[in-house]
């Protein structure tokens, strides 16, 4: 079966095709490289011990996605292709609707043309806005808070629509929490663009020396030490969750929704605690004031995934600080510099 993956040289991406390749099923990346390294491709070669083929191209262009088609006859394709920083997503809402959501629509266009009618997209925690309460089900209410997370539910709901105008499709929505870690051999890991999105990047820079401290964003939440608490999961872990997926996806009769999660919450100063034991290194912070949109507490109940997709997380909070240490210390500049 050839599967595609879009934006398959990013973080989560890269370490889904590992696990792709290593489970028998043979793998076309596509990516733009907007903020995404041809060196991660490399790296995942170097891991599996064999070449992958790699087309770029853009999902808005339907040119370079028919040509993907017209070559390959595409089983599923595995969506991870989109712009993901929250807060540039608040001052260039028209460039996240356009690369996440007419992209995806272009994407599904092209698919049905070509009568490939199985996805699986990368969809986000972020969906659930404010949780009333947590954990986390998938049947919870959904409010998105700023245009990233808008452009993800909009996706859904497309993807929604599709099946509806034709429920030959097969349509998995995976909603993640907080991807962190990297793979156990520290070739491949998460290399951001400019100033980071997510907190472990933070933690992992300030640790190895890039940065001079890290700030932490308001110690008066009603936790129980007054940092925000996420659910952390390891991305290898998250890659699984895309292959079972991909093994089950026949099965389904409607489209799943599938929140992968640990079910567990862990604060900001618990994961600082958690680098410092795994990297035997200081890491300075700062308390600073609360971002404006930033909730309290966000943790899954990943039950249902289990029942569907007979997946749960297996990777404990050690075991993201180790790799994701020796992924930041082995390339402490991530894939830059190298050509």
């Amino acid at each position: 079966m050839k599967i595609l993956v879009t934006g398959g040289a990013g973080y989560i991406g890269s370490h889904t095709v590992v696990l792709l390749i290593e489970a028998g099923y043979e793998v076309i990346v596509f990516d733009n490289f907007y903020n995404a390294s041809k060196e991660s491709i490399r790296r995942v070669e170097k891991i599996i011990n064999q070449s992958i083929e790699v087309i770029e191209g853009d999902l808005r262009n339907r040119d370079d996605l028919k040509s993907v088609f017209e070559k390959h006859t595409i089983s599923s394709v595995i969506h991870f292709a989109g712009l993901k920083a929250v807060g540039e997503s608040v001052e260039k809402p028209l460039k996240y609707y356009d690369n996440n959501v007419n992209g995806s629509a272009v994407l599904c266009e092209v698919m049905a043309e070509y009568d490939c009618k199985s996805i699986i997209f990368s969809s986000s925690a972020t969906v659930y806005g404010d949780p009333h309460t947590t954990p986390i089900l998938e049947d919870f209410p959904l409010f998105a808070t700023n245009p990233y997370g808008r452009s993800k539910l909009m996706v859904e709901e497309i993807l929604r629509d599709v099946y509806v105008s034709d429920n030959t499709w097969k349509i998995i929505l995976l909603r993640y929490f907080n991807p962190v870690g990297a793979h156990e051999s520290g070739t491949i890991g998460e290399d951001p663009n400019g100033i980071p999105n997510n907190l472990m990047p933070f933690i992992a820079q300030t640790a190895v020396g890039k940065r001079e401290y890290l700030s932490v964003f308001g110690d008066d939440y009603d936790t129980k030490d007054g940092t925000g608490v996420r659910d952390y999961i390891h991305v290898v872990d998250l890659a699984k969750g895309h292959v079972n997926a991909l093994d089950r996806i026949e099965n389904f009769k409607e489209v799943m929704t599938v929140n992968l999660g640990t079910g567990k919450g862990y604060s900001v100063l618990e994961m600082i605690r958690a680098f410092e034991k795994a990297s035997n290194k200081k890491v300075a912070y700062k308390i600073a004031q609360r971002r404006a949109g930033d909730i309290a507490t966000c943790f899954a109940d990943p039950s249902y995934a289990k029942e569907v997709l007979d997946w749960k997380a297996e990777k404990s909070i050690d075991q993201m600080c180790e790799d994701g240490w020796r992924w930041q210390s082995q390339n402490p500049n991530g894939y830059k510099g190298i050509v």
